[in-house]
């Protein structure tokens, strides 16, 4: 006798599973677009803010900024989360990326300020580009991995 019971629904925030090569294969774009919309949101805030404070200041108010927008695009983008289920969690276990990348970003200004006290503002993002491109690795895998895991 054949069942004609349905199997039951996925919940909202799950996905069905997909092999893990094609689901980075679909995620990388999302993530690359985001992650570069992301990056220059940090350096206008932390231009602007410059201007106000000093450099480590102004890199944690747009860092902190910048990476609960960057968590919720790449909740909902990346990994297809919808709905506020976890929304929450996510955003703190996000916050263990973005420590990560405040840790980067201030060393690459306290090593600025110690080796070349006078450096340019061009000089400091420069660095801050650099440091946020080591820590956007990071925040994939961390990502992939931990917080948003298949």
């Amino acid at each position: 006798m054949v069942s004609t019971e349905k199997p039951p629904a996925a919940a909202p925030d799950q996905r069905p599973a997909a092999p893990p090569t094609a689901t980075v294969k679909r995620q990388l774009p999302s993530f690359a677009v985001i992650g570069v919309l992301s990056t220059l949101f940090y350096l206008g805030l932390y231009v602007v803010a410059r201007w106000f404070v000093d450099a480590q200041v102004a890199n944690l108010v747009a860092l902190a900024v910048s990476a609960v927008a960057n968590t919720a695009a790449n909740r909902r983008f990346t990994f297809g989360i919808t709905g506020s289920d976890g929304a929450v969690k996510h955003q703190l276990q996000g916050a263990v990326a973005f420590l990560i990348g405040l840790g980067l970003s201030a060393g690459v200004l306290a090593l600025l300020d110690r080796a070349v006290p006078d450096a340019s503002k061009a000089v400091e993002v420069g660095g801050l580009i650099v440091a946020n491109g080591l820590a956007t690795v990071v925040r994939f895998l961390l990502l992939k991995v931990w917080v948003f895991k298949d």
